[in-house]
Order: structure tokens, then C-alpha cells, then sequence
């Protein structure tokens, strides 16, 4: 089985400088190594969202003031829950130990530099304080998301002509069965997703990181999928096609999503990634279309 490499595509518009043999660059070779590792389009995108005022003024002037109104709520929501919530965490600890396996100050009988109560309960309002801040931001953060991704394709200084219709470049592309599995089924409905996240994720929520890291990773590739949606519909391609593209990229695509919805899972500032993740995705688009 052959395909073209991504990094050929990279190369094509110039090797060298016309002037000499010097390769042209370190921008070049940049490029290919983050075709390479996919992960550091996350870090691209938060970067330029961050620098370049084409993208962070229209995104955050649709996005202020509902981030102000749901921020006021959450911190007034933390103000009055925090100590009743802290409570219900230490009796919920204090009566299973053995599932948890947290005490007050030991997770897994180690000991921590903190209180476990403390920590669970600013985890859990944190995320409860998200949960209020995106109800704000609901309608915003969409069109915050599509902004990016425009602007930073505009940015490239490329038209939609650059969007060629998809064609297979594997002699052999792999096989592809487009009927989903129960699993499949389940973790791409909103319902699922919940259910799995909020019910049988929760216990895993008291530990430190390893909630947000199983939940990014059942999320990879449906995160990566719904980042590119835009670059999947200016090429035009169908549901199998995407399928097999993405599975031609399996381990690239598990990665970036991995890293994208690691970054949105973390409380409040997993809005900011929530928008950066889809310059980002533009980014990594262009690299492997250019």
C-alpha cells in the first residue's frame, strides 16, 4: 500500500531559493514537522489567536459580553454553593473510600500537597461554572468558532478555488465500514456523550487529571472530525470519503483530537481552546492541502 506523503504536498511550491542552493527554509522544514505531529496545531492555533488581531478582535468582541454576564453568574453560583458542595463531596469520600480510593489527604495512598476535598469541590464548580459560562456563550461561541477558521483561511491568502475537490491518494485506500457500532452510536449523540461524561466518568473526576484525560481520549476522533467540518465541505467530500480520509490518518487525527478536547475539557479556560482549536484546525488544513 502507497500513498503520497503529506510532507511532499508541503514541498511542492519551492525546494530552493532561485538565488542559490540554499533550501528554503526553516519555515519549510517547521511545516513538515508539524504535518508530522499533528498535536502542534493546538499550540499554533491558541498562539494565533492570541497574537494576530485579525482573529482575536472579531472573536472576542462577538464573544465579551456574554463572557462577562456568565461569569458574573458563575462566580455569584461559586460564592454560594462552595461550601455546601464541599461538604457533600467529604461525605460522599467518607462513605467510599474503597471506590474512590481518595481519603482527605492521600489519593491511592499517596500522600498529596493538598486537600482532596478542596480540590474535588473547586473541580466540580469550576466545571459547573463552565457549564453556566457556555450557556451565555452558546449562540456566540459558534459563530466566535466559524470567525476563526475564516479569518485564519483568509489569512493564508488562499480562495475557495484552493479547495480542490478530494481525490484518493492511497493506490489502495483502506475499507471503511460506514455502519457504526453501538459504541460508535452511543458516543456520537449529545446524550451519550453526557451520560458517559457525567455518570460513569464522575468517580474518575475526583482524581486528579484522569477524568479529563479518559474523556479526551473517547472524544479524539469526533473532536478532530467536527474541527475539520469546514475543510471536509469545501472539498465536498461524502461521508465515506471522510471516513477514509480520516482513517488513512487515524493515529494524526486520534492525536489532535486528544489534545483538542484534552485543552477544552479544562474549566473555563477550555472556552478560549474551544476557539483557538478551530484556527488551529484551519492551520493544519492549509499544511496538508498546500
Amino acid at each position: 500500500m502507497s500513498s503520497k506523503s503529506v510532507a511532499d504536498f508541503e514541498g511542492q511550491d519551492a525546494l530552493f531559493e532561485k538565488n542559490g542552493n540554499k533550501p528554503v527554509s526553516l519555515q519549510l522544514s517547521g511545516a513538515t514537522l508539524r504535518l508530522e505531529f499533528s498535536p502542534s496545531y493546538v499550540v499554533v492555533g491558541a498562539y494565533r489567536l492570541i497574537t494576530d488581531e485579525t482573529l482575536l478582535k472579531p472573536t472576542w468582541d462577538k464573544c465579551k459580553h456574554a463572557t462577562r454576564r456568565g461569569g458574573t453568574v458563575g462566580l455569584i453560583w461559586a460564592f454560594l454553593t462552595f461550601h455546601v458542595q464541599k461538604k457533600f463531596i467529604e461525605i460522599f469520600l467518607r462513605n467510599s473510600p474503597k471506590v474512590t480510593g481518595l481519603s482527605n489527604n492521600t489519593v491511592l495512598g499517596y500522600n498529596v500537597p493538598f486537600n482532596v476535598h478542596t480540590y474535588a469541590a473547586i473541580l466540580l464548580i469550576s466545571s459547573q461554572v463552565t457549564i453556566i459560562m457556555r450557556f451565555f456563550l452558546a449562540r456566540n461561541m459558534a459563530i466566535a468558532r466559524d470567525r476563526a477558521w475564516m479569518y485564519t483561511v483568509e489569512s493564508r491568502g488562499k480562495g475557495p478555488d484552493f479547495w480542490q475537490p478530494y481525490v484518493e491518494e492511497w493506490d489502495q485506500p483502506p475499507h471503511v465500514n460506514m455502519k457504526k457500532s453501538l459504541v460508535d452510536r452511543v458516543l456520537g449523540s449529545w446524550f451519550g456523550r453526557c451520560i458517559i461524561k457525567k455518570v460513569l466518568l464522575l468517580p474518575f473526576n475526583f482524581y486528579p487529571f484522569i477524568g479529563i484525560f479518559l474523556s479526551a481520549w473517547l472524544k479524539a476522533l469526533g473532536t478532530a472530525r467536527h474541527l475539520h467540518r469546514r475543510y471536509f465541505e469545501a472539498k465536498k467530500m461524502t461521508p465515506y470519503q471522510i471516513a477514509v480520509f480520516m482513517k488513512e490518518r487515524k493515529w494524526s487525527y486520534r492525536a489532535f483530537g486528544f489534545t483538542a478536547a484534552l485543552l477544552e475539557g479544562l474549566p473555563i479556560i477550555g472556552l478560549f481552546f474551544m476557539i483557538s482549536n478551530r484556527a488551529g484546525a484551519a492551520m493544519w488544513a492549509h499544511g496538508m492541502y498546500s
